[in-house]
């Protein structure tokens, strides 16, 4: 395959993926809800007692800051990327938890959020351009170059129990949507085509997803997270571009829910 070729390639394969992230990167919010219990990999109970909600100055110093993930670049999400609570829709009600995670969008009985977006950082490459490559060596170049994981983190804080009703929302969405949703936002549909448990670890409780759009027929898988720490609910939607056009596998955003984790102990 020619470089001309493989950058054509990458541009079709990802083009859904960076429709749908391009959306889910928002700016900061004001409203959500709370989440609720249980993880896939990780199981925990909600909290006896209703939750003191962290206020907003308290939740800016547990949102993730620049130098908080090795190897990621860690930025503020701008405000002219805010996706309203109304301005998600779904073909299925009860996938709307779900569509709302992906977007970052804050629930009922919600005090503030945060919100950051994570990059890893480039690998080193070599000198030479695409142009100049050989075949097999363009297939590689094209793969360390385009297999970054960004990862859009929303991080709210809830009162009493919003929490972890949130949590317990958005799982039974995840499993009674798992064979897909299509979601619009600003009139542009995006079609869930699946939504598989992952695994993960971390807070009182967490769970994790693949969730696969699918545009004219080409796939592309996303990462879905959701960590609770008492009154807190952070959310990772994930992507990769390598990963959109079929050349790598990405895994859960492991290290940059740690990160987020320890922030919130």
């Amino acid at each position: 395959m020619r470089a001309t070729a493989v950058r054509r390639t990458a541009l079709a394969a990802s083009a859904a993926a960076l429709a749908l992230l391009a959306t889910a990167c928002g700016g900061t919010s004001d409203a959500d809800k709370k989440d609720d219990k249980d993880a896939a990999g990780g199981s925990s109970s909600a909290p006896k007692a209703p939750a003191e909600a962290l206020t907003a100055a308290e939740l800016e110093k547990a949102t993730l800051a620049q130098g908080d993930v090795k190897g990621r670049k860690v930025t503020k999400a701008g405000p002219a990327d805010e996706v309203p609570a109304d301005g998600v829709t779904v073909d299925k009600e009860a996938c709307l938890p779900v569509a709302h995670a992906m977007y970052g969008v804050a629930q009922k009985g919600s005090v503030a959020t945060t919100k950051r977006k994570v990059i890893d950082e480039p690998k080193a490459g070599g000198k030479k351009s695409l142009e100049d490559l050989a075949d097999a060596e363009a297939e590689d170049a094209f793969k360390d170059a385009f297999d970054l994981t960004s990862t859009f983190v929303a991080l709210t804080s809830y009162e009493g129990t919003a929490g972890p009703d949130a949590f317990a929302a958005l799982k039974k969405a995840a499993a009674d949507c798992a064979g897909g949703f299509t979601a619009t936002v600003a009139g542009t549909p995006t079609k869930v085509a699946s939504i598989a448990e992952e695994k993960v670890t971390g807070g009182d409780e967490a769970a994790a997803w693949t969730v696969t759009s699918e545009d004219d027929g080409d796939k592309a898988p996303f990462k879905l997270v959701a960590l609770r720490k008492e009154g807190a609910v952070a959310t990772f939607f994930s992507f990769n571009l390598a990963a959109a056009g079929g050349d790598v596998t990405f895994e859960v955003p492991a290290e940059v829910v740690a990160a987020q984790d320890k922030k919130l102990a």
